[in-house]
């Protein structure tokens, strides 16, 4: 099941987070606004691919924890991005093959490709909705969303790279609270989030002066430690707590991992008592 409208929304001219994370990470669903942000975000943070890589990364080990230690057998992916290697359903499903999985995205490109988001193992199931995080309301009660998922079992509720794009206008606090509430006991919240907590003080200084000269616009918002916490109140963090995306179960050596400035993220999986 899957929504068909929207393909009517795609505006090339203006840069889309899910797109350019896809020129990010070497793909070709992308248009020209996309590549000139990406190279403007680049051009000031050129560890940016290597921050987009590591959230991959963590995304494969996340799912791999939840599937086969805390034995989470249902997702709901908000942010899902353009389908590449290695998606939720792929690292759940080929752990435990019955695992089901909602993919949520507001990009119609991210609706033309859904077909291979799509692809469920027989004993599982996979749908894709279009809808916004903005409005968790909506996504909540999707048809789809509920005939994938049973909300009286655990849920992951993945969240990967996506707040961060929750200006205090969208109310961020409000908006994670509303999915999380509706999770049932047992089920876990996973996230990643940018943050400036490992920048260079220049390198900070320096995005500053270029966003206040109008040569850089930011769409999202870093965060820090603290405030990446506050969205999680009451859970149960998971060990090691809310950590550099490189250092998050990671079994890469630390000697072969990038600097922690080269991939400003925290991630963190929490679960809900």
């Amino acid at each position: 099941m899957t929504d068909t409208g929207g393909l009517e929304r795609i505006d090339t001219s203006v840069a889309h987070p899910a797109r350019r994370y896809n020129y990010w990470l070497g793909g070709k669903d992308n248009f020209a606004a996309d590549r000139e942000s990406g190279d403007a975000i680049a051009k000031v943070y050129p560890a940016i691919r290597t921050t987009a890589l590591e959230n991959r990364a963590f995304l494969r080990r996340a799912v791999q924890y939840l599937a086969e230690e805390a034995g989470i057998r249902q997702f709901l992916d908000i942010g899902t991005g353009i389908p590449t290697a290695d998606n939720t359903h792929e690292v759940a499903q080929s752990i435990a093959p019955d695992s089901r999985i909602v993919y949520v995205d507001n990009d119609p490109i991210v609706l033309t490709h859904a077909r291979a988001l799509l692809s469920s193992t027989p004993q599982g199931a996979t749908a894709y909705i279009d809808a916004d995080l903005r409005d968790p309301a909506a996504i909540l009660a999707h048809d789809s969303v509920r005939q994938t998922l049973n909300f009286d079992e655990p849920i992951a509720l993945m969240l990967i790279a996506i707040v961060h794009f929750l200006f205090d206008e969208h109310h961020p606090r409000e908006t994670v609270r509303h999915l999380i509430d509706a999770l049932p006991p047992g089920s876990y919240v996973v996230m990643t989030h940018g943050t400036s907590d490992f920048a260079d003080p220049a390198l900070r200084a320096h995005v500053e002066a270029e966003i206040r000269a109008g040569r850089l616009r930011l769409d999202a918002v870093p965060r820090s430690k603290d405030e990446i916490a506050a969205f999680l109140e009451g859970l149960d963090i998971v060990e090691p707590g809310i950590a550099p995306v490189v250092e998050w179960r990671n079994p890469v050596p630390e000697s072969d991992r990038p600097p922690l400035a080269d991939a400003a993220l925290y991630a963190v999986v929490a679960r809900v008592p």
